[in-house]
């Protein structure tokens, strides 16, 4: 599970700089990777946003169950 954990925070770290580089300064990180111009795709570059969406969606996921294990909390996780 620390393996699926790194890869989505790698893919959600590439997401945000590619967003904060769209902001900012106009640039597409990933369209320029795959040869593209801002805001054009290509397979590779449709790949990489839905994994990075996918990411999302994981880490959301993640952030949730911690917030449901925390409301338990450890008293009640012993008593079981």
């Amino acid at each position: 599970m620390k393996g699926l954990d790194a890869l989505a925070g790698a893919l959600l770290i590439v997401g945000g700089l590619n967003w904060g580089l769209v902001a900012v300064a106009k640039f597409d990180l990933v369209a320029w990777i795959f040869g593209e111009d801002f805001g054009a795709t290509n397979a590779a570059s449709r790949i990489v946003y839905a994994l990075v969406g996918l990411a999302a969606v994981y880490g959301i996921s993640a952030l949730l169950a911690r917030r449901r294990s925390a409301d338990v909390g450890p008293a009640a996780t012993a008593a079981r």
